[in-house]
């Protein structure tokens, strides 16, 4: 994990691994701020979705039992999201570098589309 102090707030960039980890022992939320369409056509198991054009740093979640980490498809959203909640007065915030592409590479589950059904289904 890379962190940045920016004011008095830390910001977090977690790597793949990390993020994996602390999902399965639900240690985290993870939110997705990729478009809806993009959700749709593949996401992390378990992770939710807020989008960057709507995103509302008033609506997150607290962080008193578990983290907030962002995540996007290359890192970009992600990262300007996680700056944005600093900027509304989260002190300590972290996204996943290099998204959802760097997920998959790592090979790591998620759900996908199905190309000749157009269902979703489990990649591993």
């Amino acid at each position: 994990m890379k962190t940045e102090t920016v004011g008095t707030a830390t910001f977090e960039t977690w790597d793949v691994d990390e993020v994996a980890s602390a999902l399965e022992k639900r240690e985290i939320v993870l939110i997705d701020v990729r478009t809806p369409q993009e959700f749709m056509f593949e996401h992390i198991p378990g992770a939710l979705l807020m989008p960057m054009s709507f995103f509302d740093a008033q609506a997150l979640p607290g962080q008193s039992d578990k983290r907030i980490v962002f995540h996007c498809g290359s890192g970009v959203r992600s990262e300007k999201v996680a700056r944005a909640a600093i900027e509304a007065g989260f002190d300590r915030i972290a996204h996943m570098g290099g998204g959802m592409a760097a997920w998959k590479a790592a090979q790591k589950p998620h759900i996908g589309t199905n190309m000749a059904t157009g269902a979703p289904q489990r990649v591993d």
